[in-house]
């Protein structure tokens, strides 16, 4: 990449449907920090300070506010894969709370950019920041958990919770009283004495 063009990128305004899907934002200190061209122009994937949101290209400007965010703290994973020609894709791995402290991964989503530009390093980032501390921990089945404390916006201190390899695991009695056991210990060692 020239200099020219990689100071036209770092100095170009995301897509107008872009900037209006975040301007709709509940938060009105969302803003953008990077965005990339999905592939057969089908729109953006872009990263705000609030999370990511995928923005379809025919998206009306009055449905802006549709446009759903997947928070930071909520995304388990985030696998970038480059090609040569500038773009690649992503594999992001959506967390949701199946019952407090416990979280389950959801089906990965893949995102196939024509044009990543600065977007892989800041997702990358972004959900580093997010993780204050991981252990991962055997369990007797064979199997394991994450125990993950995360940053939550709005929340003054961390939240841990707990993360299962395998949804088996989670529906076994034993280990899901197990897993709770280590999440109690981890909270309670962060405790003043």
């Amino acid at each position: 990449m020239t200099l020219s063009e990689w100071l036209r990128r770092r100095l170009a305004r995301p897509p107008e449907i872009v900037r209006a899907v975040v301007l709709a934002s509940p938060d009105p200190d969302e803003r953008v920090l990077a965005w990339g061209e999905l592939v057969r122009a089908e729109g953006w994937l872009v990263a705000t300070s609030r999370g990511l949101r995928r923005v379809p290209a025919e998206l009306a400007l009055d449905a802006a506010a549709e446009v759903a965010v997947l928070p930071w703290h909520e995304v388990g994973s985030a696998r970038w894969t480059a090609t040569a020609d500038g773009g690649g894709s992503f594999a992001v791995v959506p967390l949701t709370e199946v019952e407090p402290g416990v979280q389950a991964r959801r089906p990965a989503e893949r995102h196939v950019l024509a044009d990543a530009g600065e977007l892989p390093a800041v997702v990358r980032r972004r959900v580093d920041q997010t993780v204050l501390d991981s252990r991962r921990s055997p369990l007797p089945s064979g199997g394991a958990v994450l125990l993950v404390a995360r940053r939550v916006p709005g929340q003054a201190g961390r939240e841990w919770t707990v993360v299962f390899d395998d949804d088996a695991d989670r529906d076994d009695p034993t280990s899901r009283e197990i897993a709770r056991q280590k999440l109690a210990d981890v909270v309670a060692a962060e405790l003043p004495d």
